[in-house]
């Protein structure tokens, strides 16, 4: 499966806030938690229910999520929001269309919505 994206336009990135993602885990609206951290960011913190798919093997992993049913929206993290806007960006760019970010990353789940999970 080739790798280049679909269309060549910027996209806007979809964002959550850690709040509003707390809401729909609540609510229990389905998404998948994707964290693309390295395996040792991983060990430190991370949301319950997330699965691990570091950007560093991207190429790895990406062929997989693409051929993935898409009947579940996508919320991309990473330790502030930054490395994950670029994943969504790319998966828009590659025709996902329901993946969100979630803005501030675990850090702002750590300060927003749960202290117990470490800051570092």
């Amino acid at each position: 499966m080739a790798l280049a994206p679909r269309r060549e336009e910027r996209v806007r990135v979809n964002s959550l806030s850690a709040l509003e993602l707390a809401g729909w885990l609540r609510e229990g609206r389905p998404c998948r938690l994707i964290d693309v951290r390295e395996p040792e960011e991983w060990a430190l913190a991370r949301l319950e229910g997330a699965e691990l798919l570091p950007l560093s093997t991207l190429s790895d992993w990406l062929p997989r999520l693409l051929e993935a049913p898409g009947n579940l929206p996508l919320v991309v993290y990473c330790h502030h929001g930054i490395r994950s806007a670029r994943v969504c960006s790319m998966l828009l760019q590659h025709g996902v269309e329901q993946v969100w970010n979630l803005s501030g990353g675990v850090d702002s789940w750590s300060l927003d919505v749960d202290t117990s999970i470490p800051r570092y």
